[in-house]
């Protein structure tokens, strides 16, 4: 499986939300690149980077996005998401040197983007993330709750080309309670995409759950600024 260390930009700053949500945030720096370099040094081979203003509609992180792929485009790859609504900015993000870009409340809402941006980017450089609440995917930042249920959008999305999503269950987003791996793997069995768990990680026990199962990857952000484990040692169990 593959690793992947988060950034979650907001105002500039690499902060963490729990459960997703604004006002619980803890702020982890203020120089995004300098962070992506960190990860890049200790041989991550891919960076996940969320545009939390972008999400929540309150402007963007463009010139952090920029400064990351400038630093560390050259040795590992980055995919971006938060706010990508439209095809253009599937492009502007592409255009940026992003590897990989992100759907999430707009491939819910608007089902004709998806294969818009497959056929703008091409299969490889498009994921779609899935947030769920219960079951029921999550939009605008995880500040609504909509009537779609997680495996139904993995399936059609995977009907209109996607090979990757990216799950997380909120509840345990921030939390470091564990991820929902029960959830990850039925979404990746049902809709034969391969699946990225994120949300809850906090032990290397956690990282060998989600290699035994079969997952595409895993994403971890808290754990890995708290010093929970070391990323070398993440690196070393997801590589097996």
């Amino acid at each position: 499986m593959e690793l992947y260390p988060a950034i979650d930009l907001r105002g500039g700053e690499v902060v963490r939300l729990a459960q997703g949500e604004a006002d619980r945030q803890t702020s982890y720096g203020t120089d995004p690149a300098a962070q992506a370099s960190t990860f890049a040094h200790a041989g991550a081979r891919w960076l996940h980077v969320v545009d939390l203003d972008r999400a929540f509609g309150t402007g963007d992180n463009d010139p952090a996005i920029a400064a990351i792929v400038a630093a560390v485009g050259t040795t590992l790859a980055v995919q971006v998401g938060g706010g990508v609504r439209t095809v253009e900015r599937a492009r502007a993000l592409a255009d940026l040197g992003v590897t990989r870009v992100i759907l999430g409340t707009a491939a819910v809402e608007r089902p004709a983007l998806v294969d818009e941006v497959v056929s703008a980017l091409g299969a490889d450089r498009v994921a779609v993330g899935i947030d769920a609440r219960d079951g029921a995917v999550a939009l605008r930042g995880w500040t609504e709750t909509s009537a779609v249920q997680a495996t139904d959008l993995a399936i059609r999305v995977a009907g209109q080309g996607v090979r990757t999503v990216i799950y997380t269950d909120i509840a345990r987003d921030g939390m470091l309670g564990g991820p929902d791996i029960a959830g990850s793997v039925a979404l990746q069995a049902a809709a034969g995409v391969s699946v990225i768990a994120s949300g809850g990680i906090a032990t290397l026990d956690d990282l060998r759950a989600v290699a035994a199962a079969g997952l595409g990857g895993a994403i971890t952000g808290r754990a890995l600024y708290e010093g929970r484990f070391a990323l070398a040692d993440a690196l070393a169990v997801a590589r097996g």
